[in-house]
């Protein structure tokens, strides 16, 4: 039950400290009001948003709980204009009717995956927070919505309770639903199975970072999932796996408030991500751990204002402990050289610049593109302010075998070492003891296609391309140095900035964003940023080849952006200087 003299907005003090809800609270300490009132003004701003819409046909069953959460958020808090509002009611009545029409026989929902369990925790964990944030209220208005979603839940979480997943975060998502389940209606059945799943060990490398190492995921399940599980079920050493992962992300932070998701195993590995997301982790590990850097994180971030933070006012009302006032900030880390070993990659900052060189795609080792596999090419990054050079990217015209990924990532001092070789095969008779005279041979990869030619038990003479790129710290920027051997042939370099830009210097192609730098320095300019490139190799044209497997099924790799091309051909050597002022 949480305490309703908190959702009535007449605190000035909370209780912090623990996270166990029935642990004692040793210390009290003052509310953050400005947090309070940012926390509420953006959800009154997102609540007419879905009296709007709120009976879209086209929401999955998490968007109706998301929706739900919104307006009993603003409706059970007293310091909303929506307090108790009764035109809340009738919104709130379909979409509580919508969570229970929708609901199949055996508990589970269909969220693009049929008689989904982890799809299905995502929206039940909702619910038990509109629950208990009803049932805390205690309106009589609200008494048959609470009846609906109790029914919901208790018939939901035995199908959580025996059921299976599908990813690394499902594990801790179903946890998480099934701890709020527990919290609400005890089921020995749910505390056994969520013990089940944390037996098999937090997926967590020792620099902090997930095995899907993605943001995303990090941010809106792991995360939230580990700290609702460890205050729910009294498990608190969960709390330094989200400590640690919090430290890493320090230093992928960009200091416009985005994350460096370019090792990521998932869909954010070829997308923008903003912090907004980690809003009350870090106020909540600010104050468990009294680390006056995450106290700057979540600063920075309400202080920036993007993002649905509305949605965070749910999370405050149901554990008023996160809106205490923080400990005294201190600053992120703004210059440094930081090695990620798990996943090969570098970050440095240099206060407004950064960058990223990254050696950890799973290519060389399993050679599929496919989801949770990190398959990006983008091997360096750079931004000066708001100047930002979003990729860099190297495409060989060899046996298309596609982009240049590399296999691992070396560090000496300020000089980071990537490297390749690609080996292609051209097949030679079969030996006599395995010819068939019916020519019925097995189908086999040659590692780029299958036919029936049984490759494996072939004898090969094998074509081979060796890359290598040194990146080094200079004193205004990075040199890139690329060393080509194998067999004569071409390739392009790619550089792709952010749109918003002014590019000089360069060559137009073509009026879809495509340049070629031919000789000299070219530039790309933002305001009073700027970032200098160069010099061109020669005009030669030479296409970004993704490979095969992408274009056999039409797929593309060409990034989003005004893309600039540097030319030339193996075997040789070529310097890209990248100078920042």
């Amino acid at each position: 039950m949480l305490r309703r003299t908190f959702l009535t907005g007449s605190l000035t003090t909370v209780a912090v400290g623990a996270l166990h809800p029935a642990a004692a609270r040793a210390e009290v300490s003052a509310v953050d009001e400005d947090f309070l009132t940012l926390l509420t003004n953006a959800n009154q701003a997102q609540i007419p948003l879905v009296l709007a819409n709120h009976q879209n046909a086209g929401d999955s069953i998490r968007t109706v709980a998301r929706k739900a959460r919104r307006l009993i958020s603003g409706y059970v808090w007293g310091r909303s204009t929506y307090h108790h509002d009764a035109s809340l009611l009738g919104p709130l009545g379909w979409l509580v009717d919508q969570l229970a029409a929708r609901q199949h026989e055996d508990g589970l929902y269909d969220v693009g995956n049929l008689h989904s369990p982890p799809d299905s925790s995502f929206a039940i964990q909702d619910v038990c927070v509109l629950y208990a944030l009803l049932d805390a209220d205690d309106s009589a208005e609200t008494s048959s919505l609470r009846t609906t979603l109790a029914s919901v839940i208790r018939k939901a979480a035995p199908a959580l309770a025996a059921g299976g997943v599908h990813t690394p975060n499902h594990r801790w998502e179903v946890s998480a639903a099934l701890a709020r389940a527990h919290h609400l209606f005890p089921d020995r059945r749910y505390a056994a199975r969520i013990d089940d799943w944390l037996d098999e060990g937090i997926d967590a490398t020792p620099d902090g970072i997930y095995s899907e190492r993605s943001s995303t995921y990090a941010a809106e399940v792991t995360n939230p999932c580990l700290l609702t599980i460890a205050w729910l079920r009294g498990k608190p050493a969960l709390v330094d796996y989200v400590r640690r992962n919090l430290e890493a992300t320090l230093y992928f932070l960009e200091p416009n408030g985005e994350i460096d998701t370019t090792a990521s195993r998932r869909q954010d590995q070829k997308g923008v991500r903003d912090v907004w997301w980690y809003l009350t982790q870090y106020r909540e590990l600010a104050l468990h751990t009294n680390d006056g850097r995450f106290t700057t994180v979540a600063k920075s971030i309400e202080s920036r204002g993007t993002g649905e933070l509305g949605d965070f006012l749910a999370e405050v009302l149901e554990r008023p402990e996160l809106a205490a006032t923080l400990p005294a900030a201190h600053p992120v880390p703004t210059d440094f050289v930081q090695h990620f070993p798990s996943q090969a990659s570098a970050r440095v900052r240099r206060g407004a610049r950064t960058a990223t060189v990254f050696g950890g795609t799973d290519f060389p080792d399993i050679p599929v593109i496919s989801s949770g596999l990190s398959t990006n090419p983008t091997f360096f990054k750079l931004r000066n302010g708001a100047a930002i050079l979003d990729s860099v990217r190297l495409s060989p015209q060899f046996f298309s075998t596609g982009h240049f990924r590399s296999d691992g990532l070396q560090v000496s001092g300020k000089t980071f070492r990537l490297s390749s070789e690609v080996k292609v095969p051209y097949h030679l008779p079969l030996p006599r003891r395995y010819r068939r005279a019916d020519g019925r041979y097995a189908l086999t990869p040659d590692g780029r296609f299958y036919a029936s030619m049984d490759f494996s038990h072939r004898p090969k003479q094998y074509r081979v391309l060796d890359t290598e790129i040194a990146v080094t710290e200079v004193s205004n920027g990075f040199d890139l140095v690329f060393e080509f051997a194998g067999d004569e042939t071409a390739y392009a370099i790619e550089l792709c900035f952010r749109p918003g830009g002014t590019l000089a210097g360069v060559e137009a192609l073509d009026a879809a964003g495509n340049y070629q730098l031919v000789s000299g320095t070219g530039s790309y300019t933002v305001g009073a940023d700027r970032i200098e490139f160069g010099p061109g190799n020669g005009a030669a044209r030479v296409a970004m080849d993704p490979g095969e497997r992408y274009t056999y099924l039409g797929g593309s790799l060409t990034p989003d952006g005004l893309r600039v091309y540097l030319t030339g051909r193996i075997p040789g050597r070529q310097v890209l200087q990248l100078r920042t002022s």
